[in-house]
């Protein structure tokens, strides 16, 4: 028996074979690059007389990928949707719900459920901000009634508990009026909530088999969907590719009670390349007793492509080095971002980075979001962040205050490089999260150096309050990064295991001891830059800023102290007072705040 696994036809393993072959209802748990939508497609392809199969899919692009692979092997029996598509199906058309495109927007909860302050410095927006993400915890969780869940146990930071045990009432109260209100049509349901009521009507499949895939990072409301119906249950994905643990995702493998099968041969990467995924995934063993993960990969790499692709943990780091690429290499014509470019300026409740650039700016007038524009200034959205927990704000937080108003020429510059998704072969650099990148492979993978490392994850594993699901979750991000080369693999020096022998097909890149953990842009690329972008001409104004970032850090000295307290109360502007003492302008107001000057 052989399969048509993309890359050549090669011979079906042993424990391919066992899959396509088993009885009954199964877990299979799959490395990277194993294969499973292929065994999956000939596991449906040798059930005999011609039975009913529903194969669920991870997103929207797994699924035409695998209904591309089904019709090829002229299965018209299987029918391939995702979890949403299923549930819109039978939801919104049977009580004709209008669905929005996003969830509600925070301010829009204030809005909806008139919430008021309640003496807190922004309190009934931090409230809303927790209910749309109870309401997310909830409509994604196999319980049936929101008093069964403690939102509490879904955050980690002092301020955000303190914030949320202190309006824990009004917070779950909000939760059960949203779902009302979208429940009998006065205001538009969310994807998340067709998906929940399609659990609750305790809908039947009528299918002889489910083939569940990507299911380590399944809600825990289409598992509970699943699990109920009669028909054989194939569940299959990697426990080591849970990444969605903040999306309240479950991981199906451990939660069913069936026999469990194994795919541990990657075609996708060599040897040398599973060696290390494997030492990567060791590092569990610094959170918990963990056994090695065997995995088996190539015994040569796949003929080599020219797919090149620059994979982050995080939208900054990403950000920064795609702004070291097109300045470091100014002949490239062409640069793609997974997810297109612009979901990496808006959050998922549609605020825009603009929208914090404004406020930096005190343009509050230009500013859209309603919860954004009801702050005074930055360091009141820092509190807002700290007491809600919002890692995507926190993100545009740090990159406003990285490049200021350079942003606007960055972008400019990115997105006239930047190809559409049916020229994305023609792009000299894909760049991606390793969360956009999850189920895709490249010729090429260059690491950006903002993953955790080995040190910092036994640091962190030794504080009290460290939380080891999510430590777990970032080993993993690692794993599913490294994973996704099909030939050569550059990492940083910084996340190779410790003794980790050297190979023809891994490149370990050097990394500065001081400095920014995402590769700093160099003055000499921002010059190019400048230099091929004319018409911004703001290449100076950035290179000083830069210059004056790696000032950061620096002791003030006592005359310096007394220089700057005579200036400021002569009221020199601090845009002014950064030129002078060669500082960002955070660094002159906290140093003011410090000298005892309160400043609104």
């Amino acid at each position: 028996m052989e399969q048509r696994n993309g890359y050549s036809s090669v011979k079906l393993t042993k424990e391919q074979i066992a899959v396509i072959q088993s009885k009954g209802s199964v877990r299979i748990n799959a490395i990277a690059g194993s294969g499973k939508t292929t065994t999956i497609v000939e596991y449906a392809a040798s059930r005999p007389g011609n039975p009913s199969i529903l194969y669920l899919a991870f997103n929207k692009s797994v699924r035409l990928e695998a209904t591309r692979k089904f019709e090829a092997k002229g299965l018209s029996n299987v029918r391939v949707e995702t979890a949403h598509s299923l549930a819109y199906k039978q939801i919104v058309f049977q009580y004709n719900y209008k669905v929005r495109g996003q969830g509600y927007k925070n301010g829009e909860i204030v809005d909806l459920l008139r919430l008021k302050g309640n003496g807190d410095k922004h309190s009934e927006y931090v409230i809303a901000t927790h209910i749309n993400k109870f309401l997310s915890y909830y409509c994604n969780s196999s319980t049936i009634k929101v008093v069964e869940l403690n939102y509490l146990e879904t955050l980690t930071d002092k301020e955000a508990i303190d914030f949320v045990t202190k309006f824990y009432t009004i917070i779950e109260n909000g939760t059960r009026a949203m779902l009302n209100k979208m429940n009998t049509g006065e205001i538009e349901i969310t994807h998340d909530f067709y998906l929940k009521k399609f659990q609750l009507v305790n809908p039947t499949l009528y299918y002889d088999y489910i083939l569940f895939d990507e299911a380590q990072d399944a809600s825990g409301v289409m598992l509970d969907v699943i699990l109920k119906q009669e028909g054989t249950k194939v569940i299959v994905g990697d426990v080591h590719q849970q990444i969605y643990g903040w999306r309240h995702a479950v991981n199906s493998l451990e939660k069913a009670n069936f026999d469990l099968l194994r795919l541990s041969t990657s075609f996708r990467y060599v040897q040398d390349v599973a060696n290390l995924a494997s030492e990567i995934l060791f590092w569990k063993n610094h959170l918990a007793e963990t056994k090695k993960v065997t995995i088996f990969g190539r015994p040569t790499p796949v003929k080599p492509g020219k797919l090149t692709a620059t994979i982050a943990r995080t939208n900054l780091g990403l950000l920064l080095n795609a702004i070291d690429f097109i300045t470091d290499h100014p002949k490239v014509k062409h640069i793609y971002f997974e997810g297109n470019i612009n979901s990496y300026t808006y959050a998922d409740d549609g605020t825009s980075l603009y929208d914090v650039l404004n406020l930096q700016n005190g343009n509050i007038d230009r500013v859209n979001d309603k919860v954004v524009k009801s702050m005074r200034n930055m360091e009141e959205l820092e509190e807002y962040i700290e007491k809600t927990e919002d890692v995507q704000l926190g993100t545009m937080v740090e990159i406003v205050k990285e490049y200021g108003n350079e942003i606007f020429g960055i972008m400019k510059k990115l997105k006239a490089l930047h190809v559409a998704d049916d020229q994305r072969h023609k792009a000299e650099m894909v760049f991606s999260t390793v969360h956009r990148a999850k189920g895709m492979e490249y010729d090429t993978v260059y690491l950006v150096n903002d993953f955790i490392a080995e040190e910092k994850l036994k640091e962190l594993n030794k504080k009290e309050e460290a939380d080891v699901d999510r430590l777990i979750e970032e080993v993993n991000l690692l794993y599913v990064a490294v994973t996704r080369t099909k030939g050569q693999l550059n990492i940083p020096e910084t996340l190779v295991p410790a003794g980790f022998p050297g190979s023809p097909y891994i490149n370990v890149l050097k990394v500065k001891a001081e400095g920014n953990p995402y590769n700093n842009i160099k003055s000499s690329s921002l010059r190019r830059l400048n230099k091929h972008t004319p018409e911004d001409n703001k290449a100076k104004t950035f290179i000083k800023k830069r210059e004056a970032m790696k000032a950061a850090g620096k002791p003030w000295t006592s005359r310096q102290d007394e220089e700057l307290k005579i200036m400021f109360e002569k009221g020199m502007p601090v845009s002014r007072l950064t030129v002078y003492f060669d500082r960002t302008k955070g660094e002159v107001l906290e140093r003011l705040k410090k000298l005892g000057y309160y400043l609104d």
